[in-house]
């Protein structure tokens, strides 16, 4: 089954063939920027990451209380939306209690729940971290019918 409209840059009926294979992504997106400078028709080429792996970057400790003033955080500002959206339909001055009891209302909420999710772990993740995919190198792909071409302005010998 093909998918309905999509490039022939994302197809997988193109015959790409290998460019060069660079260390750096921003080495490669230079020579695509290059190529696409040059006139050349940049939807025949893409960049393949290759060597994938994973890489969590711990960013700092957590413990119940840190989960519970997240929470906390994340409830105020819901909160302040749900204060804004409700003030609309209060008359006079009270606008202004709604949003404030509307904030400090889910703040408590969230900073509770925060705090449990956290406790029910029973210490099996105290830390925070930040995920992120990297390769090892990219590869620069141009279709078949097009490679002579790519070589030829960004002066790469045929291999």
């Amino acid at each position: 089954m093909s998918m309905p409209n999509l490039p022939q840059a994302m197809s997988n009926a193109a015959d790409y063939r290998p460019l060069i294979d660079l260390k750096d992504y921003a080495d490669a997106q230079d020579l695509v920027d290059f190529l696409s400078d040059s006139g050349f028709p940049v939807s025949n080429v893409r960049i393949i990451g290759t060597g994938l792996h994973t890489v969590e970057q711990v960013t700092r400790r957590k413990t119940n209380g840190r989960a519970a003033l997240e929470g906390a955080a994340g409830g105020a500002w819901f909160g302040l939306l749900l204060g804004l959206l409700l003030s609309l339909f209060v008359p006079g001055q009270a606008w202004f209690g709604m949003i404030v009891a509307a904030v400090v209302f889910t703040a408590l909420w969230g900073a509770l729940f925060g705090f449990l999710s956290h406790w029910a772990t029973r210490g099996k993740r105290d830390f925070a971290s930040v995920k992120a995919l990297e390769a090892s190198g990219y590869e620069v792909q141009v279709t078949a019918e097009h490679l002579a071409e790519a070589r030829r302005l960004a002066r790469i010998d045929a291999m």
